[in-house]
């Protein structure tokens, strides 16, 4: 997936500006503060909302219509920061549709929606209403719902929201199982970006400030700046000495 010079925005006001950003194999940690622009640039990537200008490549793949992005759509998982769901829909029939969505052949989607929903460890859950589970199995639900038929690019926006550290230590080994699989995750949190990212993007007034690796990133912190442990001061000396008041 590769972005060149894209710009987004609704109505007259930008909110991305003139972006390149190319995401390969494994986990990506998007970073930034509120109002950064990390939403939208989700959405741009899960071709919900067409570029104000610039180009979205995926899989080499110019993104420039409507027909082309429902041609990548399928290959796309994407979970949004707050996800809906009919209350009555039980849980195998919202992965299920998640699958016919991405247009997983019908002979092959009751095994993968079970697969789906075992590798979030749900299948027990499975007859329950979605509108029964708890935050944090209902959240393992949307990741499940993301996953499903294997996507090879998965965009997840604050996914361990409401998990406790015992789910978010398990939502990490979910991910660390997506082989060959492009993953975009958003959060707030460190400790999430330091145990499962290969890389990470850091995101601030609709502007890219850093793109790398952890070890790259690690080089852009000394212990001058605010912060509990390497990688957040690292952060923190990435973004405009205005983010840095505490």
């Amino acid at each position: 997936m590769t972005l060149r010079d894209a710009s987004q925005g609704y109505g007259r006001r930008l909110v991305l500006q003139g972006l390149e950003l190319e995401l390969q194999p494994g986990i990506t940690a998007l970073l930034g503060p509120n109002g950064a622009g990390k939403s939208t640039l989700m959405r741009s990537l899960a071709t919900i909302q067409p570029l104000r200008a610039g180009e979205l490549t995926f899989d080499g793949e110019a993104v420039t219509s409507a027909r082309a992005a429902r041609r990548v759509r399928p290959r796309i998982g994407y979970l949004p920061q707050r996800f809906g769901f009919d209350p009555g829909m039980r849980v195998r029939d919202f992965v299920e549709y998640g699958a016919w969505l991405r247009e997983v052949p019908r002979d092959e989607r009751a095994d993968l929606v079970g697969t789906a929903l075992e590798r979030v460890k749900l299948s027990d859950q499975e007859r329950t209403k979605m509108s029964s589970l708890s935050g944090g199995m209902r959240q393992r639900a949307g990741i499940a719902w993301a996953t499903v038929g294997d996507p090879s690019f998965i965009i997840l926006d604050e996914p361990t929201v409401g998990l406790d550290p015992k789910q978010r230590l398990f939502f990490r080994q979910v991910l660390e199982r997506l082989e060959d699989t492009t993953v975009l995750l958003s959060t707030h949190l460190i400790d999430d970006v330091s145990a499962i990212a290969d890389r990470v993007v850091v995101l601030h007034d609709g502007e890219i400030r850093f793109a790398g690796t952890i070890d790259e990133m690690l080089e852009r912190g000394d212990d001058s700046l605010p912060g509990d442990t390497p990688l957040e001061r690292a952060y923190m000396g990435v973004l405009p000495d205005v983010e840095r008041a505490l």
